[in-house]
């Protein structure tokens, strides 16, 4: 089973909000998934991203594989460089 940690949107039309999960990567888009991580939502200004850390490190330590989209989002909150470093080490 592949595991991808994506978005999934909510919210109504022209007013997109968006929860981070992890999910099999043959699910759709907005069905199933396994445990939510965090949500964002870029219709605030700044763009508002809470994303719950340690679940991400764990998820990504054993295997998941972050859409484009997804590995930004952890970018800017700086889980991306902590699982990285943590690989290294």
């Amino acid at each position: 089973m592949a595991v991808r940690i994506r978005l999934s949107r909510f919210g109504k039309k022209k007013a997109p909000f968006y929860r981070l999960v992890v999910a099999d990567s043959r699910s759709p888009r907005d069905g199933r998934f396994i445990e939510l991580l965090g949500t964002y939502d870029p219709m605030t200004d700044p763009a508002t991203v809470s994303v719950e850390e340690e679940r991400a490190l764990h998820w990504l330590s054993v295997g998941a594989q972050p859409s484009e989209t997804a590995k930004g989002l952890l970018k800017k909150q700086g889980i991306w460089e902590k699982f990285v470093a943590s690989k290294k080490a």
